[in-house]
């Protein structure tokens, strides 16, 4: 068996109760923390809150070489972990596919999302977002500024009336000059808001930092305003908004602080 567990947005208490029971009864557990992480949780953090050994594989050990967690869900009970919730990255999708393939019994546990959380915390209501999509560090895709997909993809959005998320880069081991197994960095909001003011200078951002955790941020103002502050350690995510519901619009401004003048827009 190979049990998918999303362990949620911030650190070891953000999983599930089926999810907790799942990992303490596997008889080994693999993580990934290569598309997120737990901010709030390092690993032996985790080790010590659910009493397990757990094997952290990187994207080459997940995408590449995944015979280990194979081999062990088919001789026993395997879990396979990730912040967020567990399906929504395709590399493990192609893991549960390659499972199925042979044999291998699998299912999925769900944790808290990204997005879900972005939605809940700001007012902006879900149904009314459109395609997500994650800036990249220049540097990671060859280039300067904010790739053309990606403006692409906040334009035809914003035409149809839409909200973006907009995830923010994460490079854990691998940096500017390549391969670096100690390279750990994440996009900030505020470096996000500048790549975006390029272009959108006025228009509303909305900043989420640190989802799940006892604190989170939310701050909304225009993309230029918003390049100019910290908000402070990751995660963070950027969310431009479409057209606004005056509710959307009226929990903005009560909830993220954002100018009083976008209720008359």
């Amino acid at each position: 068996m190979l049990t998918f567990i999303g362990l949620g947005l911030y650190d070891e208490r953000s999983v599930t109760v089926e999810g907790r029971g799942a990992i303490r009864s596997a008889d080994r557990v693999f993580a990934e923390f290569y598309t997120s992480r737990l901010v709030g949780a390092d690993v032996a953090g985790l080790e010590a809150a659910f009493d397990v050994d757990v094997e952290v594989r990187n994207r080459e050990g997940v995408e590449r070489d995944p015979e280990p967690v194979l081999a062990a869900a088919a001789d026993g009970d395997a879990v396979f972990v990730t912040a967020g919730d567990t399906m929504i990255s395709t590399t493990h999708a192609d893991l549960r596919l390659r499972a199925e393939s042979r044999g291998i019994d699998t299912r999925v546990i769900h944790g808290v999302t990204a997005q879900s959380a972005a939605s809940s915390l700001t007012g902006l209501q879900n149904y009314r977002f459109g395609k997500a999509v994650t800036l990249p560090f220049p540097y990671a895709h060859g280039g300067d500024g904010v790739p053309e997909s990606v403006r692409e993809t906040l334009d035809a959005n914003r035409e149809r009336g839409l909200h973006t998320l907009v995830y923010l880069d994460i490079k854990v081991g691998i940096g500017p000059t390549g391969r670096d197994p100690d390279h750990e960095e994440y996009m900030t909001a505020d470096r996000a808001a500048a790549l975006l003011a390029d272009g959108w200078r006025d228009v509303l951002g909305v900043v989420v930092a640190r989802a799940g955790s006892p604190a989170p941020v939310v701050a909304a103002d225009r993309l230029s305003a918003l390049a100019d502050r910290e908000f402070g350690d990751p995660l963070h995510m950027l969310l431009i908004p479409g057209d606004l519901h005056h509710v959307e619009a009226e929990a903005l401004v009560g909830f993220a602080d954002a100018p009083e003048s976008i209720l008359d827009e």
